[in-house]
Formats: structure tokens, sequence, C-alpha cells
């Protein structure tokens, strides 16, 4: 147990109904601090918090009974360990990691002052990135490491194409595929360039310019060897880009993708989707591709978990913050996501002391 004194109740951001994050959240400063802890829990004092478009999408999408509302949002967060029962940690300890998904059980989230975690959902804070650097790991991070370093093996000298090299996960998967030895083409935007080659991208592709689906059709006819990896990184509503991969992705290598999001609820997306997942599970004595699909489910692994925090404390992965948000800001945060405009992560220091 730890000698310094904890509040009853705290600030934080309570997400209450369906909408838009302005409709769905309100902040209050009564809600219970979470002070009784299970064998291996944590109580962290939050330092900072990170968005990820899948909070603002749950809002829009989950009815009630299935988010369990009322509960505090989002995930990734960074804060200072203040209590602990029976735990490898000890208060004082600076940590980094996130909260489980199962808020509606826990009603737990990253958007409050204090929140309880299981220890194996945090790593400790490297002291080479701050508080708010740190808040933007986890998600993006863990999704893009199990993409390059549990579904697949990437080898030096491999070909690797990430579409959507300026999202979260596309800017950790550039980095994670260097790291690796790869090769990496990447498609972003052309106000992006800088920071794509920045993650370590060896060529790009400005979709504003060229679609994504032309040049790697185009890929082949200028005598170079076929990708061996593609991850698509944005979140695939249409099939296209793996229906024609026979073209330019190896047969033995592997279309990855962050999953199925249709853009909206109308019959044409809907189609859409049914569409993806035929091709996903299409034989090829049936038309099917060569190359497998593999849908991106990220999991808590700490052993992932450790070697990312390794990646980090030794250099390799940046951290990758575009804004940082007051808390009381942070309606303006998520307005920040969703304009789409953002490169890497959107931030709310809710402690304002941190860094």
């Amino acid at each position: 147990m730890t000698d310094i004194a904890i509040p009853d109740v705290q600030r934080a951001w309570i997400n209450l109904r369906g909408g838009t994050p302005a409709e769905a959240l309100i902040l209050k400063s009564d809600w219970p601090v979470p002070k009784k802890l299970a064998p291996g829990e944590v109580l962290l004092k939050v330092q900072a918090g990170a968005l990820n478009p899948i909070g603002y999408k749950f809002f829009a999408v989950l009815p009630n009974f299935l988010a369990g509302r009322p509960r505090v949002p989002e995930y990734d967060l960074s804060g200072v360990v203040v209590d602990t029962n029976k735990s490898r940690f000890r208060p004082g300890d600076e940590v980094y990691g996130w909260v489980p998904s199962n808020q509606f059980r826990s009603k737990e989230g990253a958007l409050c002052q204090y929140v309880k975690v299981s220890e194996d959902w945090i790593v400790s804070r490297p002291h080479n990135v701050t508080p708010t650097q740190a808040a933007g790991f986890t998600l993006a991070g863990q999704t893009a490491y199990t993409a390059f370093m549990r579904h697949i093996n990437i080898q030096p000298g491999q070909h690797i194409f990430v579409n959507g090299g300026s999202t979260a996960v596309g800017a950790f998967a550039i980095q994670l595929a260097k790291i690796k030895g790869a090769k990496v083409t990447a498609s972003a935007s052309g106000k992006n360039e800088e920071f794509v080659r920045r993650m370590g991208a060896d060529k790009f592709v400005d979709y504003t310019k060229v679609s994504v689906l032309e040049y790697l059709e185009s890929f082949t006819r200028t005598s170079n060897p076929k990708f061996d990896y593609i991850l698509e990184a944005v979140g695939i509503s249409v099939p296209t880009m793996y229906t024609a991969s026979d073209s330019y992705l190896s047969p033995q290598g592997a279309f990855l993708s962050v999953g199925v999001q249709p853009k909206d609820t109308s019959l044409p997306e809907l189609l859409n989707v049914a569409k993806c997942f035929v091709a996903m599970f299409r034989p090829i004595f049936l038309g099917g591709n060569k190359a497998r699909w593999i849908n991106v489910f990220v999991f808590n692994h700490i052993e992932n978990m450790d070697q990312f925090q390794k990646y980090v404390a030794e250099g390799s992965l940046q951290p990758i913050v575009d804004s940082v948000y007051d808390f009381n800001d942070a309606l303006n945060a998520y307005d920040r996501i969703m304009s789409k405009r953002a490169t890497g992560k959107v931030v709310v220091r809710v402690d304002p002391t941190s860094e």
C-alpha cells in the first residue's frame, strides 16, 4: 500500500449516451476513484490519454447495453502508480499502457484522473519519452506489432507496402518493418510525405496524385519484384486492393488489414462489406487470390509490450504525437481526430504538470 493521499472522487469524461463526442460526453467532477484493487492490479494517477478512432466510432454505433454506459472512454494512457496490490510495480513508478476494452463491465477508461488496471497491461515508461509521447504508444503500436511481428516473419531486404503511412498504425508499422531490415513503400497525402519519410519509408506514394491501386498495378511493370507483404492500415471498405493483388503481391506473402470498416450503413457499403468477406475466404480453385488475407486483431500480450518498450528505450521506435490538448479541451481533441487530418496520435493531457 502507499501513503499517497488518494481522493474518493475525481474529474472524468463520461460517455453517457450515443452520438458524436459533443453529444455523448460530459465532464464530471464526482466520478468515484476505483480504490479496491484485486491482486495484480495497480491504481494509476493518469498523466495523459490518447484518442483512437474506435473510441468515437463506438459512441456513434454501440447501444447503451453493449457500451456499458455510463463509462470513462478511451484506452491508451500514461501515468504514475499510486497504489498496488501484490504487483511488480511500486508507488511512484511511471508507466504507460492501455485499459482493457471490456469497459461495459469495468467502466474504466483513460480520460480520467485515476484508473485501475492489471499490471499485465502496462510497462515502465522509458526516460527518453515524455508522458504525452508515451500515452499514444499502445493500441496503434500493438496493432502494428501484431501485424508485423506475430502474423508474418519479415526478412531483411523484403519489400513492404503500407497503405496509410501517416496513420498511427501505419507510422508504427513502417518503423517496425525498418527494424526488421525491410524496404518500405508507403502511401499518404502529399502534405504528409515528410512525416512518412521520417518514419523510415524508402518510397512514397501520394494518393492525391495517383490512386494506390493504379500505383500497385503499375509496380511490376517497372521491372521490380512483387511486394512481399501489404498492410492496409486505414480500414478497408472495398476488396479491390486484395482481389487485384496477384499481379503485385507475392503468392508466398500476405495482405494484412486492420479490418473491414464501412464508411456508412448504406446498402452499397454493406454490399462492399459482403464482397470483402467473400474475397477473404474464396479458395484459389474458385477464383480466389494466391496470397493470404490476414485480419489484424490486437490482443494484450505482455511479451509484445515488453519488446515494444525495448525498441522505444533504444530509440528504434519514435513517438508520433500530432497534437496535445488540455483535459478540459477533450472535445476539441475529438474534433481533431475526426477531421482525418491528424498525423499520428492526438493526446489529452490529464495532469497539467506532465510534459
